[in-house]
C-alpha cells in the first residue's frame, strides 16, 4: 500500500529543477544519511550492477516468497473488499453505510496507528507479520461462516471490519518495515514499487472473480477465499531463511519513544510534506467504495458487474503506474506533486462523465496518478527514514493516509446520498487538487526555488529552480 534499487542505497541528489531534496540551511535539517547494509547474502544484492532491473528485488529469495505469498492474499483481499461493500449495500441500501463500514476498518489505524509504529520498532517482524496475517485470515473466515449460514446482519460486517483494522495497526508498518530487511538498501525502492504492482495486479483479478462469486453464488464465497488466501504468505514467511536476512537494530523498550519519532518527522521537511499530502488525498480522494457503487447502482443502474468492472479498470491503471515507478530511478517530490495534482484533476473531469463506459476508461489514468502518488510518497519517505525510526515513521505515514479514511468516508457518503455520487466524486477532486497545489508551493519556498517558465527547442519549459538561477536567467533574457 510504493524505481531503479540505486536510489535506495542514496537520497536523489538535488536538481534546479526536481523539488527532489530540500536544501540544508537554517531551521532546513537535510535528508538522513541513508542505511547502511548491514547483512545479507544474496549475490544479486552485492552485484549492484543488475540493480535498474524493473523485477531485481525478486532476486532475493526472501522476498520471492513474501511477493508470492502476497499475490494469492491480495487477491483474496480484493475480493472481500468488493463483496464486503456490495453486502452492506444490499443489506441497507446506502452510501453512507458503505463509508461507515470503510471507516470501520481504518478508525483503528487512526486511533492506534502511531503506537502501533512504536511496537513494531521493538518487535521482531517475521513473527509479528505471522500473528497479523492470521488474525486477518479469521475475520474472513468468520465473515464467511456467517454469510454463508445465512445469519450476517450489518452489524456484523461492521464488527469483521473493525476488527481487520485493529489487525493491521501493526500489519502495515511491520510489512512496509520488513521489505528493507529482506531485500537492503539497494533493492528497497525496486521492491516497494514490485510491491504495488503487486497489489494492484491482485486488484485486477479479485473484483473480476468476485463480480462472478457475487452474482453466481453469492458474497460468502468472496469472504472463504480470502480467509484462506492468507495461508499462502503465512507459507512464505515460514519458509524464509533468518539468515539471509539484513539485520536491523531494533529500538529498545524506553518511554517518549512516540514523542520522538513525531519529532523526528517535524523535523525533516521532506517527510513531514508528502505526508500531509497524502493525508489530504487518502480522507478526501481515495473514497471509491463509497463513488464506484453508488455510480454502479444509482447513476447507471447496472448492478455489481458494473461496480466490479471500475475496480479492475482503476487497477490496471494502478498497475501500469508502478511497473513505471520500478523503472524510475529516483523517488522526486516533482513527480509527487504533479501525480497528485493531475489525480484530483481527473476526479473532476471523471465525476461528469455521461456514460458507463467513458468512466469505466477514465478509470485507468486515474490508477495510473492515484497509484504514482501512493509509491512516490511511500519510497521517498521509507528512503528518507533512519532504519531504527522506520516502524513509527511509516506507520505514521499510514495512520495519515489510511487513518483519514474515517475522517472523509462518512462524510463523502453522506454527501453523496444527499447530493449525489457526480459532487461527492467532483468534491473529493477539488480538495485533492487544492493540497497538491499548495504543498507544491510549500515545498518551493521552503526549498527556496522559484517557478522559472522558459522556451527550450520550440517548446515552453516550466520548472523550479533557485532563486539565484532565476536571477541568473532573468540577466541572460
Amino acid at each position: 500500500m510504493s524505481t531503479g534499487t540505486g536510489a535506495a542505497s542514496a537520497p536523489a541528489p538535488a536538481t534546479h529543477d526536481s523539488l527532489s531534496t530540500l536544501p540544508e540551511g537554517p531551521g532546513r535539517p537535510g535528508r538522513p544519511e541513508p542505511p547502511t547494509d548491514s547483512g545479507g547474502s544474496d549475490p544479486a544484492e552485492r552485484a549492484g550492477t543488475r540493480a535498474s532491473s524493473m523485477f531485481g528485488s525478486l532476486r532475493v529469495r526472501n522476498y520471492r516468497l513474501f511477493f508470492l505469498g502476497q499475490v494469492v492474499s491480495n487477491t483474496g483481499t480484493w475480493m472481500q473488499r468488493i463483496a464486503q461493500d456490495w453486502l452492506v449495500l444490499s443489506l441497507t441500501g446506502s452510501s453512507t453505510a458503505v463509508g461507515v463500514t470503510t471507516a470501520l476498518q481504518f478508525l483503528p489505524m487512526l486511533l492506534f496507528g502511531l503506537y502501533g509504529g512504536v511496537l513494531v520498532d521493538r518487535l521482531p517482524k517475521r513473527p509479528t507479520l505471522l500473528a497479523t496475517q492470521s488474525a486477518m485470515g479469521a475475520t474472513g473466515l468468520v465473515l464467511a461462516f456467517l454469510t454463508l449460514s445465512g445469519h450476517v446482519q450489518v452489524w456484523h460486517v461492521y464488527v469483521a471490519a473493525f476488527a481487520a483494522g485493529l489487525a493491521t495497526v501493526l500489519d502495515n508498518p511491520a510489512r512496509q518495515s520488513f521489505v528493507s530487511e529482506m531485500v537492503g538498501p539497494r533493492q528497497l525502492q525496486n521492491a516497494v514499487s514490485l510491491n504495488s504492482a503487486n497489489f494492484q495486479s491482485a486488484r485486477l483479478v479479485g473484483p473480476a472473480v468476485a463480480g462472478v462469486l457475487i452474482t453466481g453464488v453469492g458474497t460468502g464465497w468472496a469472504f472463504l477465499f480470502n480467509g484462506l488466501s492468507f495461508l499462502a504468505p503465512i507459507a512464505g514467511l515460514l519458509l524464509m531463511r533468518a539468515r539471509e536476512l539484513h539485520v536491523v537494530e531494533r529500538a529498545p523498550r524506553g518511554k517518549g519513544q512516540l514523542r520522538e519519532g513525531l519529532r523526528y518527522v517535524a523535523g525533516h521537511p521532506e517527510l513531514i510534506w508528502p505526508i500531509v499530502l497524502v493525508g489530504f488525498i487518502g480522507t478526501f480522494g481515495f473514497n471509491f467504495p463509497v463513488w464506484l457503487s453508488a455510480y454502479a447502482d444509482d447513476v447507471f443502474h447496472a448492478g455489481a458487474g458494473a461496480y466490479s468492472l471500475f475496480n479492475t479498470l482503476m487497477a490496471l491503471g494502478s498497475l501500469t503506474g508502478a511497473l513505471l515507478a520500478a523503472r524510475r530511478g529516483t523517488a522526486r517530490l516533482r513527480v509527487l506533486i504533479a501525480a497528485a495534482a493531475m489525480f484530483g484533476a481527473l476526479e473532476i473531469v471523471v465525476a461528469g462523465a455521461p456514460s458507463l463506459w467513458l468512466f469505466a476508461l477514465l478509470m485507468v489514468p486515474i490508477g495510473v496518478f492515484g497509484l504514482t502518488v501512493n509509491v512516490t510518497a511511500n519510497t521517498a519517505v521509507q528512503m528518507g527514514t533512519d532504519p531504527a525510526m522506520r516502524g513509527r515513521v511509516m506507520a505514521l505515514f499510514m495512520m495519515v493516509f489510511m487513518g483519514g479514511t474515517p475522517l472523509g468516508a462518512p462524510v463523502v457518503g453522506w454527501i453523496t446520498d444527499a447530493y449525489g455520487a457526480r459532487i461527492g466524486f467532483a468534491l473529493g477532486g477539488l480538495i485533492s487538487l487544492a493540497a497538491a497545489v499548495i504543498i507544491g508551493l510549500v515545498l518551493a519556498r521552503a526549498g527556496d526555488l522559484r517557478l522559472s517558465v522558459a522556451w527550450s527547442h520550440g517548446h515552453p519549459q516550466v520548472r523550479f529552480v533557485p532563486r539565484e538561477r532565476q536571477e541568473e536567467l532573468a540577466t541572460a533574457a
